[in-house]
């Protein structure tokens, strides 16, 4: 997500931590903007709610009402969720979602990394995976683990702006370049 829509998602997340803070409600919060997006990415019908123009502001915030007292999310996140969707920005609420947990994380000098793995990794491969992690990014990180079968084995890493990739399809497609550019090279010559 790129420019107005990005720094709109910024000043949703913003007003939603500064309520938050005050309300001293941050953890609660974080952790109700971590299951939203859980919901968003595993509840097809979530999506359908989230991304569909044609749900009226009124069906919108009903659905987001019933789901966020089914999913026993806090009043500031049930609140926010209306204000979102009465206000037609549902389309952002996942970069919303990302840059509320930035935020928090910043302010506690934490680092998220997005972790894509081919397989379940275990609890001594998390542990393994944090601890070196939290030495390359110098303190504190949290991650958020992903199950992608069609990396084929290992895994992808995202932290800021960093990817590390170790899965055996980054591997693959970097040994194909190799080979085609060696044969352009063996051809040109």
């Amino acid at each position: 997500m790129a420019g107005e829509a990005a720094v709109l998602a910024r000043r949703y997340a913003r007003a939603l931590y500064d309520l938050a803070a005050e309300q001293k409600q941050l953890e609660a919060v974080a952790h109700d903007l971590r299951a939203l997006k859980l919901l968003l990415h595993d509840v097809p019908e979530l999506g359908q709610l989230v991304y569909n123009p044609l749900i009226s502001r009124t069906e919108a915030q009903a659905a987001l009402a019933h789901m966020a007292e089914k999913a026993q999310l806090t009043k500031i996140t049930g609140n926010f969720l209306k204000v979102v969707a009465g206000n037609r920005r549902l389309p952002q609420l996942g970069a919303m979602c990302d840059a509320f947990l930035a935020e928090l994380a910043a302010q506690r000098g934490e680092h998220t990394a997005e972790v894509w793995a081919a397989q379940e990794l275990n609890a001594a491969h998390l542990t393994q995976l944090e601890s070196q992690l939290q030495h390359l990014a110098g303190g504190p990180v949290q991650l958020i683990v992903k199950r992608d079968a069609s990396l084929l084995g290992g895994i992808m890493v995202k932290m800021g702006s960093q990817l590390i990739d170790a899965s055996l399809k980054g591997k693959l497609a970097r040994i194909e370049r190799q080979l085609t550019l060696s044969t352009a090279q063996q051809e040109a010559a």
